[in-house]
């Protein structure tokens, strides 16, 4: 990639710019200055103020989103949760999105990407990603709603297909968990909604294979493209 390409890239600065931080000296490809913004090189040789390029191969991070942050990059729906992280990933081309997203009262797991084919992947209804629920409601559970979720004929308000077969357990007299493997519009909420219950907190603690362990909300942690995303 050319240098005035890879500062753009991966969020450092617009390619107007990248002249400026050439002649600065703040770009170097292995032990040498860069010499052009249309010198060639590997990103993962290059340095940026002596730092190695973030994420050459793409970024993907885990996020535990907090109560009252919108999966948004329109700051005028409220506090986003790109606030919560560097300001140089919704610079980067293409920016860091959510994978699907949590309403505003929603708290838990969140994954990030920049990379195109994991948000499909991990988005495709035909993939069936499992992702775990912690839900409280307003009144006692009955244990009927078990069967029904489970049933694969619960039809959500404004839907003409039903639900697939979800897996509830009951672990309170007011709450529970639920494995679902689509991400239909506030499914969870509805589902409830479409047996008389109002979610009165919902919580995200799995998505696949991915869990929140160690993070406390506000938190994220990087990770691997490669390793990870299997």
């Amino acid at each position: 990639m050319r240098i005035d390409q890879i500062l753009s890239r991966f969020g450092y600065c617009s390619r107007s710019e990248a002249r400026r931080w050439v002649a600065d000296g703040r770009v170097r490809i292995g032990p040498d200055p860069a010499r052009s913004t249309s010198e060639k090189a590997d990103p993962r040789t290059v340095t940026i103020d002596g730092e190695p390029v973030e994420a050459p191969g793409g970024l993907l991070a885990l996020l535990h989103k907090p109560a009252g942050v919108v999966c948004s990059h329109d700051p005028g729906e409220g506090p986003t949760i790109y606030g919560l992280l560097p300001p140089r990933w919704s610079d980067r081309n293409p920016p860091v999105t959510s994978v699907g997203r949590l309403d505003k009262a929603t708290t838990g797991l969140l994954l990030l990407t920049d990379l195109g084919e994991l948000v499909h992947r991990w988005t495709s209804p035909r993939h069936k990603v499992p992702k775990l629920y912690e839900i409280t409601v307003d009144r006692p559970l009955d244990d009927s709603l078990i069967a029904r979720f489970a049933g694969g004929d619960l039809l959500l308000e404004g839907e003409s297909k039903p639900c697939l077969p979800a897996t509830l357990a009951l672990t309170g007299a007011h709450t529970a968990t639920l494995e679902l493997t689509e991400g239909k519009y506030h499914q969870v909420r509805r589902m409830f909604a479409a047996c008389g219950y109002t979610v009165t907190a919902l919580h995200r603690s799995r998505f696949g294979s991915f869990t929140l362990e160690g993070l406390a909300p506000g938190e994220w942690r990087m990770l691997d493209p490669v390793r990870d995303a299997v």
